[in-house]
């Protein structure tokens, strides 16, 4: 990663995180359908960050939400798993010719399919992480399944449009 990423990057982190604590916090869809849309940070990190220093950065991430939110790590559970399975699921379904170096994981630099094969999964895991530990203790698994399920679906819609009308498409040369 050169200078401009690390400082891109460390702008995102701020955007999200600021984004997911004053906006995002009180936004429930029908009392079921929660946006952590702070995952998108995660998954739209070049490819070839390794898994360690994303991990650290999942750590930061989750850490700082769950100060705001009173959630005693339950964000920062969901965020180092997501950071822990991502590289492996990278590897999983990389395509014959690879990936291009230096671009981010984007709906606008893979395809529509591509980036729903590679961010829906990982985020299904963090949330049902998230409301799994949330739930520990009770027997209400339907409910997690149903607020697992919404929860994903309108994180992952969240990002397909802050990607449309934020960000830009990297050229190549």
């Amino acid at each position: 990663m050169n200078s401009r990423t690390i400082i891109y990057s460390i702008g995102s982190f701020i955007i999200y995180f600021f984004i997911q604590i004053l906006v995002l916090k009180n936004l429930v869809l029908f009392g079921t359908a929660f946006c952590f849309l702070y995952v998108l940070f995660l998954l739209l990190l070049p490819i070839e960050l390794k898994t360690i220093p994303l991990m650290i950065l999942a750590f930061l991430l989750g850490f700082s939400i769950d100060i705001f939110y009173d959630s005693l790590g339950f964000h920062t559970a969901s965020a180092v798993m997501l950071a822990f399975l991502r590289k492996p699921w990278l590897n999983l379904i990389t395509p014959t010719g690879g990936y291009d170096p230096n671009t981010p994981p984007s709906v606008l630099n893979m395809s529509f399919s591509w980036f729903f094969v590679y961010s829906f999964p990982l985020i299904l895991v963090h949330h049902l992480t998230f409301f799994f530990i949330d739930n520990l203790g009770t027997s209400m698994y339907l409910s997690l399944l149903y607020k697992t399920l919404s929860s994903a679906a309108f994180t992952f819609i969240m990002g397909i449009i802050i990607q449309a009308l934020f960000y830009k498409k990297k050229r190549g040369i």
